[in-house]
């Protein structure tokens, strides 16, 4: 009983986590004027929403249920974090870029925290590896276009 209290609660801060992103996305798309950025965002954050949605499956499977549609609290001051550092420089996307980043490192340390218990998770392990493989490759991206925005900007 103790592994499905722990998987339960593992499972709706995963589910937060990608909420966050979710509406961390949403935010930079509205936020940035690249329509090459927007496009690559709501790509992510629809992605994001898809994670989330089947990690849900996951946390009914085991008697929980996420009542979390908008993220938690650190995604609301993440997001907020974006908007007070695009206000306050005017490299805006290159804010926007850093911000993100350091969201997709969150949520990859979290994924990692989980992962580290196989054992618990081993019903959905190879899911939640799928999803760590997916929030790495849109870092790599995110990392991509802000080099070449600073390269840019040089």
């Amino acid at each position: 009983m103790e592994d499905n209290k722990t998987i339960i609660s593992d499972l709706k801060g995963l589910i937060n986590i990608l909420n966050d992103g979710k509406e961390g996305y949403e935010s930079a798309s509205e936020t940035t004027e690249s329509i090459e950025l927007q496009g690559l965002f709501l790509k992510y954050s629809a992605q994001r929403a898809a994670f989330a949605d089947d990690l849900k499956a996951h946390l009914e499977q085991h008697g929980g249920e996420s009542e979390n549609e908008t993220g938690g609290i650190l995604g609301a001051l993440h997001r907020t974090w974006i908007d007070i550092k695009q206000a306050l420089t005017s490299k805006e996307d290159l804010a926007i870029l850093n911000a993100i980043e350091t969201g997709e490192k969150a949520a990859i340390e979290k994924f990692d925290q989980t992962l580290d218990d196989p054992a618990t998770h081993a019903d959905h392990i190879e899911l939640l590896q799928r999803q760590r493989t997916g929030i790495r490759e849109a870092l790599s991206e995110i990392e991509t276009y802000r080099h070449r925005l600073e390269n840019i900007s040089e």
